[in-house]
């Protein structure tokens, strides 16, 4: 239905109004007599196959809904009717700031892929952590997507993640620290070993002085060299965090079926979906072969097919999550990959 239905109208609109506009649709749809449970027939599959168990978190599926598409908690319950196992939600900053000027969403069909320079639009923290507060429910695993604000600079970014920690850390299961978005000026300067370093240890620090620690998650670049990603490997291994979300957006333009006029056109941002498929589960396989497997990781980047979430697993992934895949394929992506999991081999 919709690739048939809704995916020719959603594409004749603008990206950003059709993400809109598809939020709108699935609230107004749910809201109707009986419709919870046509959802959850449509999309949820249950199956103790399913379940997993990582970084001390009990999931009902292996498969998540990536940081980007709820920046602001605003969708979680909504999108929770889908089959998804966990939602993360972000990248949020301490305070509201619009990102970067529109439009700033775009498609690329003919290679089925999503260039966005959005910067990390967001309400701000305080107001993600009333909505959670208002809508969670105990059964819906949260992750919280955190980042630093633009007008921060990167010697103070600490104190940024560290109000959003703060904030977040009674409401969401985990956390995921956001250093590889290249839609924040410099941001990516952190990943480099020493800042990086820094910024994890004063994190994880503040989260061993909780009653409950919960698990810290670093999400990197699919754009980071094998010298680079030995460093991220030392890096876990030193400040305790529980594991790596790889990957975000590349910047890399290279074997694009668009033109080089159309991307040109496009301008700055990063790329997702289909043409991130290769260099993400390259990257999982990377840290998982080097690392020995030493701590877990979220695979991302091109999941379009139950065979491409399988080949993440089969790299070394613990869980995957979807963004530009979902965009292409439609929200059924979600059981196919859960219905593939519980089908013998």
């Amino acid at each position: 239905m919709y690739k048939l239905l809704l995916k020719p109208v959603l594409f004749r609109l603008s990206a950003e109004k059709a993400h809109h506009l598809t939020i709108r649709l699935l609230r107004f749809s749910l809201a109707l007599p009986g419709a919870k449970w046509i959802y959850k027939k449509l999309y949820k599959i249950e199956h103790p196959s399913l379940e997993r168990e990582v970084f001390g978190l009990k999931f009902p599926n292996p498969v998540g809904l990536a940081a980007g598409f709820d920046k602001d908690g605003k969708y979680f319950d909504a999108m929770s009717s889908l089959g998804f196992g966990f939602i993360e939600i972000g990248t949020v900053t301490p305070k509201p700031q619009d990102g970067n000027p529109k439009p700033r969403l775009f498609r690329l069909p003919a290679d089925e892929g999503l260039i966005n320079r959005m910067g990390f639009n967001n309400e701000g923290v305080e107001a993600m952590a009333t909505r959670i507060r208002a809508k969670r429910t105990k059964d819906l695993i949260i992750g919280g997507n955190i980042g630093k604000n633009k007008v921060t600079s990167n010697e103070q970014a600490v104190e940024d993640y560290k109000i959003c920690f703060e904030r977040l850390f009674p409401l969401v299961d985990y956390f995921v620290v956001n250093v590889s978005s290249p839609n924040t000026p410099n941001l990516r300067a952190l990943q480099e070993r020493e800042p990086l370093q820094k910024l994890l240890s004063e994190l994880q620090g503040l989260n061993q002085l909780k009653e409950n620690a919960k698990p810290i998650l670093l999400k990197i670049a699919p754009d980071l060299n094998e010298a680079q990603l030995d460093d991220i490997i030392e890096i876990v291994r030193e400040s305790g965090i529980a594991g790596v979300i790889a990957t975000n957006t590349t910047i890399d333009r290279s074997g694009l079926s668009t033109t080089d006029n159309e991307v040109e056109e496009i301008g700055a941002g990063g790329l997702s979906g289909k043409p991130l498929q290769k260099r993400a589960t390259e990257v999982i396989r990377y840290l998982a072969q080097k690392s020995d497997h030493s701590f877990p990781i979220i695979g991302v980047g091109g999941i379009d097919s139950p065979e491409s979430a399988i080949e993440k697993l089969e790299a070394g992934a613990s869980l995957v999550q979807v963004y530009s895949g979902m965009i292409y394929q439609g929200p059924g992506l979600i059981r196919a990959i859960n219905k593939a999991l519980v089908q013998p081999k």
